[in-house]
């Protein structure tokens, strides 16, 4: 390896930027000369061994620097972060520099083996691996303390040096990814592997997860519309209706984990290795001895974070479900209020009425749904979780359970106490239209809006200032720094998490909720492709194998929603005419029924595999492979 090392040239002539660093505006020459020295310096001195540049411009440098990295540098750093490539034999194998000519399209000469998203990929690995050696402090910023193994980027990051990392957008591919996205209307599949290219996987999987949902909601869909055209009222036909819902949401679900598995692996993310997870850069806590690695780095006892989490979080948590609580029934008083209107007035003005709670109360919970999600990011911060992982989990938890309550406990509350199934349907559809309307709105709609307007005014702004110097490249990174920040796709998770919640937990009440579901989710994938494009900074490509803690979420929602639809069908006045003597035999028929459904739920989970076929034989021959070249060493 060292020799290979070694030869890396660094001042390349073909440089072509990759990454953007800005750096504070006051920054101190020191520190800028120091930092970018380490960007430079060679891997063997614990440099990065990375190329970089100023960007120049009129008004001298405005601390923004390009980094790159020479074609050899890149391939050694694919096979450091492990990346898994196509061979010539059609298998896939995690890319080695020893075996690159075993590789498919692979040529000394050939710079597009690896993808832009792949090459920025590495080189934020290869900057977040900077570790302090033996400094104690940033130079110039005594304040700023560094210990061995420290990563430099992350510390920078928190003292208010470094400002931001991101990587370009690539003007061309990128007009060729509209185009063939969203540019033209059409009935089609997504080009998920142009995405899965640009952006990295974990984006191309929510975008290949939603159009899939979208397709897999359609047969629910095309079957409620005869249920709410003929209004049929007897429960029978419901009964039809809810048991093929519920077997469906299983079907969907296990269907997509082989989808899933299919495109990981073609993507070569399902053979990837995990690596070894560093603390992340909020984690905070004195300097001891990682037990596992040995390095040093920051320890937190975890009976302190186990503490915040039980005497702060949680009652806090409970404190904001009650509040919640509160307001529905605040909620229930105004939808009380707008009746009595009506009886007395009975005007179409005061048939309108009877929506208006409905409506404000939909708004309300959409605030108030954002509004904890910052307490919650707060707090999970705040409990200081060593890694990145665990970090996620426990917010997703926090925010799942209080938009689970927020968002269905007034639907619960009317089925299962007021019964007044008429009020569900009312509520359920008008709940599940305006959160669809505000979070387009919201989401897309605005920041849309909002990028165009500044786009317009950087525009005549620069157009004031032309020279000669080649100001495109300058003009587009001015641009980028000034977008938002794509901050994951946590946000579009939930929102399908709470539409599948709609949909399968009252399907019995009101059919057309797949109908909306369908509709909202076809513009939601232009809505969507357009703010990845046009709204925000391009984001750092993440290899992921799958949707990870949502696949679960999905799953136990699902579940949920088997015991609903039976208890809501067992408590229907034709049903309770069949056990007229005994409710006892009502409440045990039920239960049996609700046990059966999901014996079989879980039977098709078992008996429909994971992975097809044709995958398991690939991993299995290339675990096969390992062990043998193993026994070989």
């Amino acid at each position: 390896r060292a020799e290979s090392w070694s030869f890396l040239d660094t001042a390349e002539s073909n440089f072509r930027p990759l990454v953007v660093i800005e750096l504070a505006k006051g920054a101190k020459e020191e520190t800028i000369e120091w930092f970018t020295k380490r960007i430079v310096d060679r891997k063997a001195d614990g440099g990065a061994q990375l190329l970089i540049k100023p960007l120049v411009t009129e008004n001298g440098h405005e601390n923004i620097y390009l980094v790159g990295a020479s074609h050899l540098r890149l391939l050694l750093g694919a096979e450091t972060v492990g990346l898994v490539k196509e061979c010539n034999d059609n298998s896939m194998r995690t890319f080695t520099y020893s075996s690159r000519k075993t590789f498919k399209d692979f040529a000394e000469d050939n710079d597009n083996f690896l993808t832009m998203a792949e090459c920025q990929y590495i080189i934020k690995h290869e900057l977040e691996n900077l570790r302090a050696k033996n400094e104690k402090m940033i130079p110039g910023y005594p304040q700023a303390k560094l210990y061995p193994g420290k990563s430099i980027v992350r510390r920078l990051l928190t003292s208010g040096i470094l400002v931001q990392i991101f990587p370009l957008h690539d003007r061309e591919e990128l007009k060729k990814l509209r185009h063939s996205w969203y540019g033209r209307v059409k009935i089609g599949y997504q080009p998920l592997d142009d995405i899965r290219c640009y952006f990295g996987e974990t984006i191309a999987l929510y975008f290949g997860f939603l159009e899939y949902f979208t397709f897999a909601l359609i047969p629910m869909a095309v079957i409620g519309i005869p249920y709410y055209v003929f209004a049929w009222e007897d429960y029978d036909k419901y009964v039809m209706f809810a048991t093929f819902n519920l077997l469906w949401s299983t079907v969907i679900l296990e269907v997509w984990k082989r989808i899933c598995a299919i495109l990981t692996y073609r993507w070569g993310t399902l053979l990837m290795k995990r690596q070894f997870e560093e603390p992340r850069p909020g984690f905070h806590g004195v300097l001891g001895i990682n037990p596992v690695t040995g390095r040093e780095e920051p320890v937190y006892s975890s009976i302190k974070k186990q503490l915040r989490i039980y005497l702060v979080s949680l009652p806090f948590v409970c404190l904001c479900l009650y509040f919640s609580l509160y307001v529905m029934m605040i909620y229930f008083d105004l939808e009380q209020w707008a009746l009595d209107y009506h009886r007395e007035n009975e005007s179409t003005f005061s048939s309108l009425m009877l929506y208006v709670p409905s409506i404000i109360y939909a708004v309300v919970i959409e605030i108030m749904n954002r509004i904890y999600r910052y307490a919650a990011e707060f707090l999970t911060s705040w409990e200081n979780h060593r890694l990145e992982s665990s970090y996620q989990n426990h917010l997703i938890l926090k925010v799942l359970v209080f938009n689970f309550l927020n968002c269905f406990a007034s639907l619960f509350y009317i089925a299962f106490v007021l019964f007044d199934m008429k009020l569900l349907r009312q509520s359920l559809a008008t709940l599940l239209i305006t959160s669809q309307i505000l979070n387009q709105f919201a989401e897309s709609l605005l920041p849309y809006w909002l990028q165009k307007r500044h786009n317009k005014r950087m525009k005549k702004r620069m157009c004031s200032q032309k020279t000669d110097t080649d100001l495109s490249l300058a003009d587009q990174i001015n641009m980028e720094k000034e977008m938002g920040t794509y901050l994951g796709t946590f946000d579009d998770y939930l929102e399908l998490f709470l539409q599948f919640g709609y949909v399968s937990l009252f399907s019995c009440v009101y059919p057309l909720a797949a109908v909306f579901a369908v509709l909202n989710n076809i513009t939601e994938i232009y809505s969507d492709a357009l703010k990845m494009c046009r709204v925000y900074k391009r984001p750092f490509a993440e290899p992921t194998a799958n949707i990870g803690v949502w696949q679960l979420a999905f799953e136990t929602m699902s579940v949920i929603s088997v015991v609903t639809n039976c208890v809501l069908i067992g408590m229907s006045p034709q049903v309770d005419a069949l056990f007229p003597d005994s409710k006892m035999d009502l409440v045990l028929t039920v239960a049996l029924v609700e046990h059966l459904l999901l014996a079989i739920k879980f039977i098709m989970a078992f008996v429909i595999p994971d992975k097809p076929r044709d995958i398991q034989m690939k991993l299995a021959k290339l675990e096969f492979e390992s062990l043998e070249a193993l026994k070989q060493q």
